[in-house]
């Protein structure tokens, strides 16, 4: 009696224990002879480690936890860290699998676990096409062409009846979000060619026509990020008004969806790509980003440092921007006079802000005058201003430098108080700005060796506009 009741007791103890598993996934990996495994999960394209476990010595290992797993895609981490094992956590949380480390699309079998199957058969059948097709490639048969249809239709075939049958599974979803915009014929132009155009902006406006916002878990798949990347950086003209444009209609598709996760991601992206941009003249996104979601508190912050802090990032750059007129300023000359920003007559006025003890600032003086000798024929203008040190220092740069006709400037010594950091973006030295013959912003924080190419293209886009415009 007493050994029946402990084993109805031990029993009770197993199946209470298995209930408190919100997630349990138990991987027999061969090949593997035991060590720390990751589970990890994607936010943006970055893997995150969610949970741990020790792999026994034939290779099995167990993740379990009390809370069930945010959907998306996972990677098991083998412990040499460079093997990873895909799996796709949906509504089946509770499942295990068997794959080999030789192999692992090949071997992998899923119990239980309906979008990780999925996602293998769909990958091992399409690697097996793939391999037949590079087979008939290396044979070189009579018919090549026509074997190589009769695979790319089998694929086809396969692709559409699978995308069909399995049309609610989160695996189908992944899939749907990573493939192309489907293309239709484009319409041919008068003189035979196919309207590029046309195509460009079809694509565009299909890029998102498969991705479900409304779907949080596509948060945790890299999916997200490669799509935000794309459209940003290869599908919208780099400029202020483009990208703020297409900020607001990506973020509208993030709302529309209603996932706050995801609304999130998708408006700080945009503020976090464009507040040190790599593209010259793009900070007004990291501006309109933030005047339009953060402090309407579209987008919420925990805390009210955070947002002061946007705020007084975004008043130093406002006034700042490509396309203003710089703030003029007044400084100590070398003869004991003032001079003025405002005052410089060239068609190009180049600022250098610089410190006379700052080594990289001592290795782009150089090249600042050799860039002045190079183009003052075509009206470049540079004025230099050291921002800190004393006069001594500062006239025995320029002195060494051999700057003497270039318009220097003493910038401890100013007709108003002023904080570069806060009045003109100097972080750091030295820090260029490229202004045009009315003062107006034309490049901000660019680097010496930047100076030609820009004003290179600039000129070239202001002589085609101007053809454009006759």
């Amino acid at each position: 009696m007493n050994k029946s009741i402990a084993i109805l007791f031990l029993m009770f103890l197993c199946q209470n224990s298995f209930a408190q598993s919100a997630f349990r996934i138990e991987g027999q990996i061969n090949g593997l002879k035991g060590g720390s495994c990751i589970l990890a999960n994607y936010v943006g394209t970055s893997l995150y480690p969610k949970d741990t476990a020790q792999a026994d010595a034939n290779g099995r290992v167990v993740f379990e936890g009390t809370k069930p797993l945010p959907g998306g895609i996972y990677e098991v981490v083998l412990p040499d860290l460079k093997t990873l094992i895909k799996l796709f956590i949906a509504a089946d949380q509770q499942f295990s699998f068997v794959a080999d480390t030789t192999d692992i699309i090949g071997s992998m079998k899923v119990k239980k676990g309906r979008d990780t199957q999925l996602f293998y058969d769909f990958q091992r059948f399409m690697k097996t096409k793939e391999d037949q097709a590079k087979a008939l490639r290396e044979a070189k048969p009579k018919d090549l062409d026509k074997k190589i249809k009769d695979l790319q239709d089998q694929r086809k075939a396969y692709y559409d009846q699978f995308m069909k049958e399995n049309a609610s599974s989160f695996a189908v979803k992944i899939f749907k979000a990573s493939v192309e915009p489907e293309l239709p014929p484009a319409p041919i132009l008068p003189n035979g060619k196919t309207d590029s155009t046309w195509l460009f902006n079809y694509y565009k406006a299909h890029f998102w026509d498969s991705f479900d916002f409304a779907d949080e878990r596509m948060l945790r798949t890299p999916f997200l990020q490669q799509k935000l990347d794309r459209y940003f950086k290869e599908l919208t003209v780099q400029t202020e008004d483009s990208l703020n444009k297409e900020v607001d209609y990506v973020v509208g598709k993030a709302m529309a969806g209603k996932q706050k996760d995801v609304i999130g991601y998708t408006i700080y992206y945009p503020f976090n790509e464009y507040q040190n941009p790599k593209i010259v003249g793009t900070e007004g996104v990291f501006v309109h980003v933030a005047e339009k979601y953060y402090y309407t508190g579209i987008m919420p912050l925990s805390d009210t440092s955070s947002l002061r802090q946007i705020k007084e990032r975004v008043n130093v750059l406002k006034p700042l921007l490509v396309g203003k007129t710089i703030p003029d300023l007044g400084v100590l000359g070398l003869k004991e006079n003032m001079v003025f920003i405002h005052d410089l007559k060239g068609s190009y006025n180049v600022l250098f802000f610089y410190m006379p003890s700052c080594g990289h600032c001592r290795e782009a003086a150089p090249k600042i005058k050799a860039f002045y000798e190079k183009y003052r024929t075509q009206g470049v203008q540079i004025m230099t201003i050291a921002t800190d040190g004393n006069q001594e220092d500062w006239k025995k740069f320029v002195k060494e430098m051999q700057w003497e006709n270039l318009v220097n400037g003493y910038g401890p010594v100013a007709t108003r108080q002023l904080s570069y950091n806060k009045d003109y973006d100097v972080v750091s030295t030295p820090t260029i700005y490229i202004l045009d013959k009315n003062k107006k912003i034309l490049a901000r924080r660019i680097g010496e060796a930047d100076l030609e190419p820009f004003l290179k293209m600039y000129q070239q886009r202001t002589a085609a506009q101007a053809k454009t415009s006759k």
